[in-house]
């Protein structure tokens, strides 16, 4: 069974960079790409039924939306590449969520870019790659 990449991937230039690393890798190796898109969700437990109705609502049009506007073309573009590319779209904390895609896909490394779109959260929460770095099941390859 050929092994797996799981690229982090949010569309900032730092994901495109990782992605790129991510493809040449997979060539090298013979190994397939998991595009993975993380949408952060914290969960609330004391909204009204009518308001968890509403978040649902809310979450499944972001996915479509993510699906749409960000993993699509990125396959697209890849489809000469000679690699093999699937994708993963998931809610939850980022590193927390690229390490379960991780382990699901059977893959044998991770590569994310250094920086990303949520540089704000990281510097109030710490960063994604730190925290992936210290829980990933597997080698992490951080992209400056």
């Amino acid at each position: 069974m050929p092994s797996k990449i799981v690229v982090g991937f949010d569309g900032s230039e730092s994901a495109k960079r990782a992605l790129d690393f991510a493809v040449a890798q997979a060539k090298a190796k013979g190994a397939g790409i998991v595009i993975a898109h993380v949408l952060e969700w914290s969960p609330y437990s004391f909204l009204t039924p009518t308001e968890l109705e509403e978040r649902h609502k809310r979450r499944g049009e972001e996915l479509a939306r993510a699906e749409t506007a960000l993993l699509k073309p990125v396959v697209d573009s890849l489809k000469d590449s000679g690699v093999e590319v699937s994708t993963a779209l998931k809610y939850g904390h980022i590193a927390e969520t690229l390490a379960s895609v991780t382990k699901a896909e059977s893959a044998s490394q991770i590569v994310i870019g250094r920086t990303g779109h949520s540089s704000l959260s990281s510097r109030l929460f710490g960063s994604v790659a730190g925290s992936l770095a210290q829980a990933a099941p597997v080698p992490v390859t951080i992209v400056p």
